[in-house]
């Protein structure tokens, strides 16, 4: 029997004793009998407890198998690991405040990016409650921290048209094209290859969050750069975008966020330029131009209404011009 063992005898054995009468000696043998079958560990208080770690694995797992993207399934896993080196205990003695105090930790941070933490722990709660691990959800009665209502930061039509000057390489002007005709998020440009776009039709199809797969559209414009670019290259690589040295191999997220800003660097543009920046400005535009929002949402890619409806906020001329157009006299 091993000293964390014996220990756990004495324990239990000083526990049994103030409930009922008990032989102490007899009751020590009898346990170290039935334990001398397992080989017992202590957990010390400044160690993950194996119990969380292994529940952390199997829920992401599950959510593999729901078809979560490695993306989604790594913030999860950066998440999740904070999570029980901070907190260090078996998951049914999980309560709610010791959510509380964990989060209470990232006070430096932005609001949406606690309700980004949080969101994960009532994912990952929710689902030990479900597969009955724990008897209760300590998240339930956690609401999420109120956000900045901030609308997105879409650029203007003429500062687009400052970007579009100052690309210097055929494949910057296209990359800028892609994203702003298309609507696309980053890690859907990113897994592009050169056989999804159809000519014809001026569209591809491209795998968006849950592994939705939709149908985007390029303008003349884009499809214009778009061949130009790919007609100077004469690698082999299956990768719509990809490195400018060799060997040439799909450029990375992280490439790509680099050249938008280069070249927002180049325009002279004060404010942050990103592919993000660019999926913004097509939704602005689109919808201050009189796009239809359904139709927009769905061009996005989003679930739920509401979340294109942020894009929805219209320009004091477009308001004025609605006014002057649909009122009845």
């Amino acid at each position: 029997m091993n000293t964390a063992g014996e220990q756990l005898i004495t324990e239990l054995v000083g526990f049994l004793s103030e409930k009922v009468p008990v032989n102490v000696e007899k009751t020590k043998s009898q346990l170290s009998l039935m334990l001398s079958k397992y080989h017992v560990a202590r957990v010390e208080s400044d160690e993950v407890h194996p119990d969380l770690h292994e529940k952390i694995e199997l829920f992401l797992s599950s959510k593999k198998l729901e078809g979560l993207s490695p993306i989604t399934l790594q913030g999860y896993k950066l998440d999740l690991n904070s999570f029980a080196n901070n907190v260090k205990k078996r998951v049914i003695d999980i309560s709610s405040a010791d959510i509380r105090v964990y989060l209470a930790r990232f006070d430096h941070l932005k609001m949406s990016s606690i309700a980004k933490k949080l969101s994960v722990l009532k994912s990952f709660f929710s689902w030990l409650a479900s597969e009955e691990f724990i008897q209760r959800d300590p998240t339930v009665k956690l609401k999420p921290p109120k956000q900045e209502k901030r609308l997105p930061k879409a650029l203007t039509i003429e500062e687009l048209e400052m970007l579009r000057e100052a690309c210097q390489t055929p494949r910057q002007r296209a990359f800028l094209e892609v994203l702003y005709a298309t609507g696309c998020r980053l890690s859907e440009v990113h897994q592009l290859n050169k056989s999804d776009i159809d000519y014809q039709s001026m569209s591809c199809r491209v795998i968006g969050k849950g592994n939705k797969e939709r149908e985007v559209y390029f303008s003349f414009k884009a499809m214009y750069h778009l061949r130009k670019y790919l007609m100077r290259r004469t690698d082999d690589c299956e990768a719509l975008f990809i490195t400018e040295r060799q060997p040439c191999r799909r450029l990375s997220h992280r490439g790509i966020q680099r050249e938008i800003g280069k070249i927002a660097k180049l325009a002279g543009l004060e404010k942050r330029v990103s592919p993000h920046t660019m999926r913004h400005t097509f939704a602005t535009l689109t919808l201050n131009n009189g796009a239809d929002i359904v139709a927009v949402q769905h061009l996005l890619g989003h679930e739920d209404p509401q979340t294109t409806m942020i894009y929805a906020s219209l320009t004091e001329e477009k308001k004025k011009e609605q006014h002057k157009k649909y009122l009845v006299q």
